[in-house]
């Protein structure tokens, strides 16, 4: 596994490359609490925001969904209702949608009835994902040799000239 803090988290870049999303894009959706680190945020300038496993999967959840057309206001809409359902099985979730909603799945029968009701679909199987995440992590680990993050890099090259 790539290297952890002491705090056995994430450090940003690690958890952006994971997710396959830019260090901006994980920079703004904390900032915009879509996808907040659970194991240190940010407490001011210094400080390094920490994530959790659990945390690069929601994030690579809200990239796929991007990915596929869907809004940051229904993506938002979406993972706020995958929190409040208190799904400790994420493996087993499945995430639908329409084109204009997102539908949660977590077993056969509501697949087959969001089917049934004629509207194209497409799915995600959040196990799928889980396992990307941590295939990503363990190639990380070969990979990550500088822990700075990408915004620190470009500050040090910018200094240097």
């Amino acid at each position: 596994m790539p290297d952890l803090d002491g705090a056995n988290g994430y450090r940003g870049a690690v958890a952006a490359r994971a997710a396959g999303i830019t260090y901006r894009q994980l920079d703004y959706w904390a900032r915009t609490a879509l996808v907040e680190p659970t194991v240190r945020g940010a407490a001011g300038s210094g400080t390094q925001r920490l994530y959790g496993f659990r945390d690069i999967l929601v994030l690579k959840l809200v990239k796929r969904l991007l990915d596929t057309g869907i809004s940051l206001q229904q993506i938002r809409t979406a993972i706020n209702q995958l929190r409040e359902s208190g799904i400790n099985d994420l493996a087993q979730t499945t995430l639908m949608s329409d084109g204009a909603s997102v539908y949660l799945c977590t077993s056969n029968d509501e697949v087959i009835d969001l089917v049934s009701r004629g509207q194209g679909v497409f799915g995600i199987a959040v196990g799928k994902v889980l396992r990307e995440v941590e295939n990503s992590l363990v190639d990380l680990d070969s990979v990550v040799t500088d822990p700075a993050d990408e915004l620190a890099a470009r500050r040090a090259s910018r200094k240097a000239v």
